[in-house]
């Protein structure tokens, strides 16, 4: 196994732009907290049909499927800081029409469906965008740890601060989470729009280029480069175990540890701070082993932490396995995402991480059916075994990864070096 460099990283200066860019993030992750714990409440008031309330989860999932590679394309074509704040702003606007039709009893679950699917589809190109405009905003050392300020600050408005203001909210009235949700998109939409990032140096599309010559570029681009390729596929497969770890989480929990309400609380409790610690820390761990390196830890760690899950009949240990998978998952997370901008061309960043994104969405659902097969054939503690699975097939995965094609700061050749604005 090649030795990796110690990653050289600094803090991201909150002027210049990312502060506002964080502050958009932080502000558009707690509104989608309040109305994705909204919805269900919403959805069980309008129908007692299982197949129609699992529907407007669904369609948290198949836009990305559909469209993921799409937006990419598109963000690597537009400007993405108009881009960004533009769909916000449609986002908002929407939400706020929905949250009047609530007000007025005019909610219906179709309406609630069609929500969800036209919000995830405008997310696959705010999200490709704001992978891709990041660099634009921070210099290349600094990457990292600018994405683990986001990833940490959204996982706190989200997982700890946005669902227990729901039922607060609710006091107001059913409309009242959807209300201040659209009031987020805004106001970040406007945090956006004062962003100043340099004009990105493109190169003039050749004649005839289109979008599916232009995905298949992206795709050529990631496949091309071993480290990349070996972290999608190991996204792909892990993210197949944390769909059935995710979907029979509360059956561990209640079923087999007999644990009730109360330790499904304290089991996700212990998850959400283990995030926020690793996003604390993860730096720390990069710049000790590199990036490739710390995501091969990570894989490792949350590997022994699933099978801990699956054999140790113990809340206590259960919690212990949750806030370790936490920790590491957070440390995976900023470094798949910096090795993607750190490695992309900037004119294909947005495709290299859509083609990311769309296969780690993709493997939830099916993973959420295996987890859900496995639990009825053999045991609710039978998932976060499956999990540890996939974890250690994905593991092997990044191995190939840890020898790269070209070391980490290499001169740049076009192909598998980022193009950095500073």
């Amino acid at each position: 196994m090649t030795t990796v460099e110690p990653t050289r990283s600094r803090a991201p200066a909150w002027r210049g732009g990312f502060g506002r860019l964080w502050s958009a993030a932080v502000l558009s992750s707690f509104g989608d907290a309040l109305r994705t714990a909204a919805l269900p409440l919403l959805a069980v008031t309008l129908t007692d049909d299982p197949l129609l309330i699992a529907s407007v989860t669904a369609c948290g999932y198949l836009p990305w499927i559909v469209f993921g590679l799409l937006g990419g394309a598109v963000a690597d074509r537009v400007d993405q800081r108009r881009a960004m704040w533009t769909v916000d702003a449609l986002r908002g606007l929407l939400v706020a029409a929905f949250a009047l039709a609530v007000g007025l009893g005019q909610a219906s679950i179709g309406l609630l469906i069609a929500l969800a699917f036209t919000l995830t589809t405008l997310q696959t190109l705010f999200d490709n965008a704001a992978t891709a405009l990041l660099p634009s905003l921070v210099g290349r050392e600094a990457l990292g740890s600018a994405n683990a300020r986001l990833m940490t600050g959204q996982r706190l408005a989200g997982g700890l601060l946005g669902g227990p203001v729901v039922p607060v909210l609710l006091l107001a009235g059913a409309a009242a989470p959807f209300a201040v949700d659209a009031a987020t998109y805004l106001l970040a939409a406007a945090l956006i729009a004062t962003l100043r990032v340099p004009v990105p140096d493109r190169a003039p599309r050749p004649p005839g280029s289109t979008l599916r010559r232009e995905i298949a570029e992206g795709l050529r681009t990631l496949a091309r480069d071993r480290t990349l390729r070996g972290l999608c596929t190991a996204t792909a497969l892990c993210n197949i175990g944390m769909g059935a770890l995710i979907a029979t989480l509360v059956l561990v929990v209640t079923d087999w540890l007999g644990a009730g309400n109360t330790g499904y609380a304290v089991a996700l409790t212990a998850y959400a701070a283990g995030s926020l610690a690793g996003g604390a820390l993860t730096g720390r761990l990069s710049g000790r082993l590199g990036r490739t390196l710390a995501v091969l830890l990570a894989g490792t760690a949350q590997c022994a932490a699933l099978v801990a899950m699956g054999t140790i009949r113990h809340l206590g240990a259960l919690t212990a396995a949750l806030a370790v998978f936490g920790f590491m998952g957070m440390v995976w997370n900023v470094n798949t995402t910096t090795l993607m901008q750190e490695r992309s061309p900037a004119a294909l960043l947005g495709r290299v991480s859509s083609a990311h994104r769309t296969l780690a969405v993709a493997g939830a659902p099916l993973g959420a059916l295996l987890g859900g097969a496995v639990a009825a054939a053999w045991g609710t503690r039978t998932p976060p075994l499956l999990a540890a699975g996939f974890f250690l097939l994905s593991v092997a995965a990044l191995i190939p990864g840890t020898r790269p094609d070209v070391p980490e700061g290499a001169p740049d050749d076009g192909a598998t070096t980022a193009h950095v604005h500073r």
